[in-house]
């Protein structure tokens, strides 16, 4: 059985923070009900999203991933006509009490194209070569080309 999971890459200080939190609030169950509260900011720490592939069964589906364990419903694979990789902007929002800021990162997403403009989000990463190598992997396997979107100018690989 052929199948592919894309997940983005957790960052270190995630990590730490979520294992810490699930940690302090499994102890604080034992004196207060806020140590629910605590393992929920553990768990919103540690979940992953991507997409998982079965190339066997012509199916994929969307994935949140906690743990190592994946969830997501399963849906059939179009016909895909190309994979795009194209580079954009993030936007997160920092708000404090009195504050509110908005940081903007680079990222580079690959998509999947069906049915001329409808489109699969497979992955996003900080890391260019990362996704061309995951998108010339899904190219092969699909047999189609690969659309370069992140200069000016696109162009055909």
């Amino acid at each position: 059985m052929k199948t592919f999971i894309f997940k983005k890459k957790l960052p270190i200080w995630k990590l730490i923070l979520g294992v810490l939190a699930l940690i302090v609030g499994i102890v604080s169950i034992f004196t207060t009900l806020k140590g629910f509260v605590i393992i929920g900011m553990g768990v919103f720490f540690l979940l992953v999203e991507g997409s998982e592939f079965n190339f066997t069964n012509r199916s994929y589906r969307t994935i949140k991933s906690f743990l190592g364990l994946n969830f997501g419903k399963w849906g059939p694979l179009p016909n895909i006509e190309y994979v795009s990789v194209f580079k954009t902007t993030e936007t997160t929002t920092i708000r404090e009490r009195s504050a509110e800021a908005n940081v903007k990162n680079n990222i580079i997403k690959l998509n999947l194209f069906y049915d001329t403009n409808q489109k699969i989000e497979v992955y996003v990463t900080y890391d260019i070569e990362d996704d061309f190598k995951k998108a010339h992997e899904l190219a092969s396997l699909l047999n189609v080309d690969i659309l370069d979107a992140t200069e000016r100018e696109s162009k055909w690989l």
